[in-house]
């Protein structure tokens, strides 16, 4: 860059506090490496080639670049990594991934959270991999190497158009799903979480109508619910805020008996830095805080 900005190697090499001998064996070197001259060579006068030029052009990005992941590596290593990246269910991302990523940044305005919306059976698998830190997972699946613990435990409520027959009561006995279809996201993306609904049903004297909705936003899948011929099913802190969304949908708490779901947040089992130590202790406060357990 010195060479490219000074348009003299003399001049390059003062600045950079080396010989110029030495500068120009390595920009031969590195003209070599890229397979292309860099620079027109006159006893009068050095100028950038179009290689040149756009090297010098990419080139600060990609240096700043690489001068970050350095920093990165080094803070990781040292155990004060500054970024977390984050996989949470979508089913979170309404009320308490927000939260909690509220409550972070207020205590740690250093750490930046990269969060990425992840289906629950997803998350585990994730984190074995090492492409994420840790994990928000609606009843997540038993894996070797990822530990866990319950953040919020709530009612499952059915979210459902508000010219829907059963919008009208406050509350739904689970025996009145009996003749409903229920939405559901397909059991792969959440097996534990979707085994329970049916064997709730089933313990209620029924098996469920289900249709599942393959991978969908939740902005469609709630525009489908509107029309009234289906009734979602939801941990209760996604379908009141998803009532609020917009939609004609409404959402009423299952009873008699009622459904539960789990929340649970999720790690790599080998180890923890002190980012993601300081990340679970601030979700356990939020826990205890706004009585999710």
């Amino acid at each position: 860059m010195a060479v490219a900005e000074e348009l003299h190697f003399g001049r390059a090499a003062a600045r950079l506090y080396i010989s110029q001998p030495s500068l120009s064996h390595q920009i031969r070197k590195l003209e070599d490496s890229l397979g292309t001259p860099l620079f027109v060579r006159s006893s009068r006068r050095v100028q950038l080639t179009a290689a040149g030029r756009a090297l010098a052009h990419e080139a600060p990005a990609a240096l700043a670049a690489l001068e970050r992941a350095v920093e990165l590596t080094r803070r990781a290593g040292s155990g004060n990594a500054t970024i977390i990246r984050f996989g949470y269910t979508p089913v979170a991302g309404l009320g308490t991934l927000t939260t909690l990523l509220q409550a972070f940044g207020e205590e740690h305005p250093g750490v930046t959270i990269d969060a990425r919306e992840l289906f629950s059976a997803e998350i585990p698998e994730r984190l074995r991999a090492g492409d994420v830190d840790i994990g928000l997972a609606l009843a997540p699946p038993v894996t070797d190497g990822v530990d866990g613990e319950i953040l919020r435990r709530e009612h499952v409520s059915t979210l459902l158009s508000v010219h829907h027959r059963l919008a009208a009561t406050s509350a739904i006995p689970l025996t009145d799903l009996r003749d409903e279809t229920l939405l559901l996201f397909p059991r792969r993306l959440a097996p534990a979480y979707y085994d329970g609904i049916v064997d709730a049903c089933q313990q209620a004297g029924f098996t469920p109508r289900i249709r599942t909705f393959e991978e969908p936003p939740v902005s469609a899948m709630l525009a489908r619910l509107s029309t009234g011929r289906e009734v979602g099913l939801a941990p209760a802190s996604f379908a009141e805020l998803a009532a609020r969304a917009g939609t004609p949908v409404v959402h009423r708490r299952i009873v008699d008996p009622p459904i539960m779901a789990e929340l649970s947040m999720l790690w790599a089992g080998t180890g923890q830095s002190p980012a993601l130590a300081d990340l679970l202790a601030t979700a356990r406060r939020c826990a205890g805080r706004d009585g999710w357990l």
